[in-house]
């Protein structure tokens, strides 16, 4: 995987419990990361305004609205990598949503160990959108690519049960192998799983 400068990486980290808040900021800040923390989803819509971090990573249950409903606003205002955290009874909600621009989820508890590949796979996904827009590519086609990445990142991550970071480079290792732009194997493998659901009346969830 590309290498990531966490010293310059700033990630806001929205969880309203604030034993979870502390913990992963913690963690995260002691393997390299610049971390800022906030308790709900307006905070955390006030902070995303104000600072522009490199990556969010939202709790999905809060108080106030859900992480996903927090991640579409910001996704309106703004492009930047989110990931959700989720309780395993929200996985499916949190699936539906891999399409709105959420890279991925992790499902709790997870410590900082296992948050930071996460993280980098975000990041270098989110690279790989802004080097396309810089070659002539703009932003709404590559948020749609990146949208496309994650979605057969998904399908990787449930059906070889492999977490966000190995199923996104079993997807990159397959394009390398055959040499062919990523973009292409995920699309092949999102229409082939689609079309096998049409065919047999039913919808992936």
């Amino acid at each position: 995987m590309d290498e990531i400068n966490r010293s310059r990486t700033r990630i806001l980290l929205v969880d309203d419990d604030p034993i979870v808040l502390n913990t992963l900021a913690k963690g995260l800040t002691e393997i390299g990361y610049c971390v800022e923390t906030a308790e709900n989803g307006q905070k955390a819509l006030d902070h995303y305004r104000k600072g522009r971090p490199d990556l969010v990573i939202l709790d999905y249950r809060m108080p106030d609205m859900t992480g996903v409903e927090v991640a579409r606003i910001m996704l309106q205002e703004s492009y930047r990598p989110i990931l959700i955290l989720s309780a395993n009874s929200e996985v499916s909600a949190v699936k539906g949503a891999i399409g709105l621009g959420i890279v991925g989820y992790l499902v709790k508890p997870v410590n900082a160990t296992q948050l930071s590949p996460s993280i980098d796979t975000a990041l270098v996904r989110f690279a790989e959108v802004s080097a396309l827009i810089k070659q002539g590519t703009n932003l709404q086609e590559g948020v749609e690519k990146n949208r496309l990445i994650s979605t057969a990142t998904g399908i990787v991550m449930e059906r070889m049960r492999l977490a966000d970071d190995a199923a996104f480079e079993h997807l990159r290792r397959l394009a390398r192998d055959q040499r062919r732009p990523l973009r292409e194997i995920a699309f092949e493998l999102v229409d082939a799983v689609s079309t096998a659901n049409r065919m047999l009346g039913t919808s992936r969830k």
